[in-house]
């Protein structure tokens, strides 16, 4: 084709772009004019103009204004403005099989009803407009749906008179109906993933096709599969970032990498991590001095190898976590690294980014520094193992394995103790969570579920990463240059003002304020600790509590009560944490602030959100994955009863947890007969007999059914039990 004949292609092309504006704008012009009332599709395109030359302009141009929810077609082919309909474009973020939710563009999140939906998905763009509300909250109809999203589901295989069936695991109660031709072989009760293939205008009138089975819907280790498909979450990598990876490990610690790195392979530094850990990203040291302390933290200088705009990197990034679920990981790294190079294992060279925190006789923080590095790992420590020491209580196996250190340790817990005693101090509110700890046999299947153990090893090695993430972003603030700080921003007003309503009823007396602070939540959880009620008390003031996230913003944290904190001490498992060492390191370099900034303020706002996204995503599918398994182990004990406290209530029942962390659902229909009143977030009571079930009490319920396909646990009371306690 001539120069001459590309031109005239380009310009026509131009005109034609150009047309569809124009049309848009005549349409948009034209519809504000009409007022409130929608106008009939064939008066607005003659009020167009519009010649049978320019009809596929004036199409595309109406088909994009709908696309983009400016616009939307009501019945009797008229159309009109959507913001003169109260009609607002926005995303389906949440599905369950009787509702869901959407955020407008604006960031308003509607509750839609499961007979509202219209047939959408996840990830739809759809239009929305506001319907009464019967919580209070803003409740709405799709209207249309702009563009399709995501067209996955899971679900499982059921047959009903000899034809198969998706019961999926959202979007809706009915069966769908499986195309089976265009469909891979299955088998009944099969775990699957599917593709829609026909939308309807309901989610019952969907058609799927199955495109993954991921075996039995009995085994949690097959929904555990299905939960990552779909929340995207990647378990291979890339040849091309595996390629990276296996050079760089195939390289080694070469001896011209200690250059400019200070040499601390001769002080006593040692990695304590869980006995099942093999990315070991941090090491410690401590050293009497004359004004108290010098504290050591030595991180794995990930940095060093992955090099931002990598294949590794934008990896890294994408993924923004490792995600660890029953006893398997998905990680952030491949395992060249991860488990190889990188991580600190002893009597290895390992090149590390440590800090320096100079603390006095209580723990203080007088200053800090931080410096590349290399150090030897003395001995790959095991909290377990540490916590027999500190109990007085190793063996004799335990004591030869530590013996070179053993010193170093009770000097550890004496500074670890007067770091606890400085946070209580500041008045940090100690909520208690309780971790689960799935145990996984040789086939894959739960076969017990216990709380998570944490002594004070563990608490040594918190406070130690505490106080080093708090000298990381205490450099980042001193030098103004962009960061990703960790934040935990205060409780939003409506909670606060909900403990304030909600604890005279369980006999405590909420502080005043004007402003809830952490010493606030300190007052009230210490009042309580102790008594019968904590359990209860806990979970209020957790519950109010806001998420902890990332921001390039130096926000401070509530839960910690420090003006400064960042997350410096996981850059194997986590993205930011890999994102403030490529920026320290810059700053170790002397690099002038005008260069850091343009360097890193754009980078600093993508990272912290992209990671804030990754944790939740991760924080997610770790719950949904320990729920099933968590099934899966309760399947032996259907029909044995139990003793568990309410941790949690709602309108239709409440939740009741084990000792060993199992939770289950007692719902209202399985309560003795009556009308309930529901009191957020704490209690269902009956009108007439006044008995009530309440967050934090004790009852007697029997594991009734399970869905391991689901996640879930349906308990009942045990009345037998009950009455023989009255």
């Amino acid at each position: 084709m001539s120069e001459k004949n590309k031109k005239k292609q380009i310009i026509k092309k131009n005109s034609s772009a150009a047309s569809v504006e124009s049309y848009k704008n005549k349409i948009v012009t034209f519809l504000k004019a009409y007022g409130k009332k929608s106008m009939p599709l064939s008066e607005l395109e003659s009020k167009c103009k519009t010649k049978k030359s320019g009809r596929e302009n004036f199409t595309e141009a109406f088909s994009q204004l709908r696309t983009e929810g400016v616009i939307m077609m009501k019945k009797g082919m008229k159309a009109a403005l959507c913001s003169r309909v109260k009609a607002y474009p926005g995303t389906v973020t949440r599905l369950s099989r009787t509702f869901g939710f959407a955020m407008t563009d604006d960031g308003v999140e509607y509750f839609i009803p499961g007979k509202c939906m219209l047939g959408a998905m996840p990830n739809d763009r759809v239009l929305i407009s506001p319907i009464a509300s019967r919580s209070g909250e803003p409740e709405g109809e799709v209207l249309d749906i702009l563009e399709f999203g995501s067209s996955q589901l899971t679900g499982k295989i059921e047959f009903e008179d000899g034809r198969p069936y998706l019961v999926p695991d959202t979007a809706s109660r009915n069966h769908i109906i499986i195309v089976r031709e265009e469909s891979i072989p299955f088998e009944n009760g099969d775990k699957v993933l599917a593709e829609i293939v026909y939308r309807g205008r309901r989610h019952a009138e969907h058609k799927v096709k199955i495109t993954l089975v991921f075996g039995s819907s009995e085994y949690a280790a097959s929904t555990a599969a299905s939960i990552l498909v779909m929340h995207g979450a990647p378990t291979a990598f890339p040849d091309e970032v595996l390629k990276e990876a296996r050079k760089i490990s195939e390289g080694g610690v070469q001896e011209y990498c200690f250059n400019n790195r200070e040499d601390l392979r001769n002080m006593t530094i040692f990695t304590i991590d869980g006995a099942e850990s093999k990315d070991l990203d941090d090491a410690v040291s401590v050293q009497k001095t004359k004004k108290g302390y010098c504290l050591g933290v030595h991180i794995a200088d990930v940095s060093h190898y992955v090099k931002g705009n990598s294949a590794l990197d934008k990896e890294a990034l994408m993924r923004g976590t490792s995600i660890y679920y029953a006893d398997k990981v998905i990680p952030m790294l491949p395992k060249e690294l991860s488990n190889g190079i990188c991580s600190l294992n002893p009597n290895e060279d390992r090149l590390t980014l440590s800090a320096f925190m100079e603390l006095d006789k209580d723990g203080n923080m007088l200053s800090y520094r931080f410096c590349k590095s290399v150090i030897r790992s003395r001995v790959k420590g095991v909290y377990s193992e540490i916590n027999r020491i500190l109990e007085g209580s190793e063996t004799a196996e335990i004591a030869e394995k530590y013996g070179a250190v053993r010193d170093n340790i009770t000097l550890m817990n004496e500074l670890a103790d007067k770091l606890i005693a400085k946070k209580q101090l500041r008045h940090a509110p100690e909520i208690e969570t309780t971790e689960s700890k799935l145990i996984i046999n040789e086939d894959g299947i739960c076969c017990d579920v216990q709380p998570r153990e944490r002594g004070k090893a563990e608490r040594i090695i918190e406070e130690f990463m505490l106080t080093a993430n708090e000298a990381a972003a205490k450099l980042a603030k001193d030098k103004k240059v962009p960061f990703v700080y960790r934040i935990h921003e205060a409780p939003p007003e409506e909670k606060s003002e909900l403990l304030h309503e909600m604890l005279p009823k369980y006999g405590f007396e909420c502080p005043p304020f004007s402003e809830f602070k952490p010493a606030h939540a300190a007052k009230i959880l210490e009042s309580a600790r102790g008594t019968e009620k904590f359990e209860a008390i806990n979970m209020l003031v957790l519950r109010s509590m806001a998420k902890a996230k990332y921001s390039p913003e130096p926000l401070g944290h509530f839960g910690l009560v420090l003006d400064d904190y960042a997350h410096f001490t996981s850059p194997i498992r986590r993205y930011p944490d890999l994102a403030i060492h490529r920026i320290i390191t810059d700053i170790l370099a002397g690099y002038n602030n005008e260069w850091l900034s343009k360097r890193y303020s754009g980078f600093a706002v993508n990272a912290s959100e992209r990671s804030s996204a990754a944790e939740v995503r991760a924080v997610t599918i770790e719950r949904e994955c320990e729920d099933c398994y968590k099934a899966e182990y309760m399947k032996a004990h259907i029909g044995e009863s139990f003793t568990a406290k309410i941790s949690g209530v709602t309108e239709f029942g409440f939740y009741a947890e084990l000792p060993n962390t199992v939770e289950g659902l007692v719902h209202i229909r399985t309560l003795p007969e009556g009308e309930y009143d529901y009191t957020e977030p704490v209690a269902l009571t009956e009108k007439f007999s006044g008995v009530s079930y309440t967050l934090g009490q004790t009852v007697q319920v029997i594991c009734a059914a399970v869905n391991v396909s689901d996640g879930t646990i349906d308990f009942v009371l045990d009345d037998d039990e009950q009455e023989e306690e009255e």
